[in-house]
């Protein structure tokens, strides 16, 4: 990478983070299309380890002007996960259900678990998270509430807004 604007801000953002900062043109394709027919090459690409690399991302981010993407799998079919920004990949490390709680019905969970994960914490109570994507099994809870997802059983279920809070 040629020093300019994007290697500053790279060394800005490798030495406020914990997680994996990937500005090489092999991590930017990677991270140029999702499920859809576009493509966008993105600024970078930064793989928050925990909350306090997200907010110390943005702040990076934010000093250097420059827009944020945050993404999941990269299931959406509508180009949603692609942009010239620094995208924000949660799909690696913020995977964990936190928190299934089966009287109020309710679960905490990080932005990049996937669907299915959090069904099968949900099942050992009987209970499920209703909107059921195609992509079930690599969608992310982010990226779902970010694109309102919904699938089949979405006229039963509603879609994810309506079952978040």
């Amino acid at each position: 990478m040629s020093r300019g604007p994007a290697f500053e801000l790279a060394a800005d953002l490798r030495r406020a983070v914990q997680g994996e900062v990937r500005f090489s043109a092999g991590d930017r394709a990677l991270y140029s299309a999702d499920a859809s027919i576009y493509r966008t090459l993105p600024i970078g690409v930064v793989q928050p380890q925990d909350t306090e690399d997200v907010l110390a991302a943005l702040a990076v981010c934010r000093e250097h002007d420059v827009p944020v993407l945050p993404r999941g799998a990269g299931t959406s079919q509508a180009g949603q996960s692609c942009n010239a920004a620094v995208v924000l990949d949660f799909s690696r490390h913020l995977t964990r259900v936190l928190e299934v709680d089966p009287e109020r019905r309710l679960a905490r969970v990080e932005p990049g678990v996937a669907l299915d994960r959090l069904r099968g914490e949900a099942e050992r109570h009987q209970l499920t998270f209703g909107p059921d994507p195609s992509t079930h099994q690599y969608c992310t809870l982010g990226g779902m509430i970010g694109n309102d997802s919904c699938g089949v059983h979405s006229v039963t279920a509603g879609t994810t807004v309506r079952n978040v809070e």
